[in-house]
């Protein structure tokens, strides 16, 4: 018999979320990539590689066909990398329940994906996560969809801190199924409406964190120009980044402006760039202490290779499309545009944190 809960993606972020329906007594099937994550889980219900020193139920079983995986269960959720979310959900098209629309779908994936009609706009231009499944999925998704973010982290989700998350749906049955899916004792989850508002936050902050993390690791060098920077300094990015997020957010159509002052939109934002688990932020630290930018040419041949990194930082990505559209919708994001010529090689981090500081004070 079928598993009636099917995790698409082994990650850190998808085992924490497998682990928290799994210590509800349900099982669940989770699809994982590399075969030694799947023997982990399976012999040691433990995953090592992804999220480490955390004991697994045993009622989590991972699959190495993702067809068998997603077959006939009543709940799906969606969690691996923007970058390789579009070639997933091709793979589970042909499933029959999801065929026939009787698999509820969550995502849980942080980013923008391209255009899936580049005829119309652009072979670049980036869309909504959302809206581009929709093209792909039977009618039966349409406005269906349940987008799961908020400020968390696996590491600490798994380990029972105290938590919030968003589950944002048109659907407001579909994002009800999956807030009673989720939540626990320690896992709060709200219903949103604004599907969009939701989804722009939670990729968009990424790139301010990437900016964080810079800020961070210039405070850490102790030099003359880091003398400058201080707590306030980090507050006032911050800040300036939300500014950033909601303008971005409210072009796109975000119908709630209390979004972006809500978990999904502050909260969000401010754990991605203070958390010690933020990879993100690490990605901006280590642009600063370890130059790791230096073997890639420019932001495409970054995100071509980024498996040469032993994460994958969404904020690189995000960076790319939050610059596209910033222009589209004529908005001023200094600091996105300026992560976005940091990764294309175009821009110091020191002339950028310089200049962006400056230019926030007049």
């Amino acid at each position: 018999m079928a598993a009636q809960i099917a995790v698409i993606g082994a990650g850190a972020w998808g085992t924490a979320i497998a682990k928290v329906i799994a210590d509800k007594g349900k099982d669940v099937v989770i699809w994982a990539l590399e075969e030694e994550v799947r023997d982990d889980i399976n012999l040691r219900h433990v995953n090592s590689r992804y999220l480490p020193d955390i004991k697994l139920p045993e009622n989590i079983k991972a699959k190495a066909d993702i067809i068998e995986a997603a077959s006939g269960c009543k709940f799906l959720i969606l969690s691996v990398p923007s970058l390789y979310l579009l070639q997933i959900v091709k793979q589970i098209l042909p499933v029959p329940s999801i065929r026939e629309g009787e698999t509820s779908i969550a995502v849980l994936t942080k980013g923008f994906l391209p255009q899936s009609k580049p005829e119309a706009n652009g072979p670049d231009s980036p869309r909504l996560i959302l809206e581009t499944l929709e093209d792909y999925l039977p009618g039966f998704y349409r406005q269906s969809l349940v987008y799961i973010a908020g400020p968390s982290h696996a590491e600490e989700v798994s380990r029972g801190k105290i938590t919030g998350l968003i589950a944002a749906s048109e659907n407001a049955k579909n994002s009800i199924r999956f807030r009673d899916l989720l939540k626990s004792k320690t896992l709060f989850v709200y219903s949103s409406f604004d599907v969009r508002g939701v989804q722009v936050a939670a990729a968009a902050k990424n790139v301010i964190a990437i900016a964080f993390g810079m800020l961070e690791a210039f405070i850490g060098l102790g030099d003359s120009h880091s003398k400058m920077f201080g707590f306030g300094t980090e507050s006032l990015l911050l800040a300036a980044g939300l500014n950033e997020i909601q303008i971005l957010g409210m072009a796109m159509g975000a119908t709630h402006p209390e979004t972006f002052t809500s978990i999904s939109g502050i909260g969000d934002l401010d754990v991605t760039c203070r958390s010690v688990y933020g990879r993100n932020r690490r990605f901006g630290k280590e642009i600063v202490e370890k130059r790791i930018l230096k073997p890639f040419k420019n932001i495409d041949d970054l995100l071509t290779r980024i498996k040469e990194l032993d994460y994958i930082p969404e904020g690189a990505a995000a960076a790319k499309y939050v610059r596209v559209l910033a222009e589209k919708h004529s908005l001023k994001m200094p600091i996105s545009t300026g992560i976005y010529q940091i990764l294309n090689r175009d821009l110091e981090p020191s002339d950028f944190l310089k200049n962006i500081l400056n230019r926030l004070g007049r």
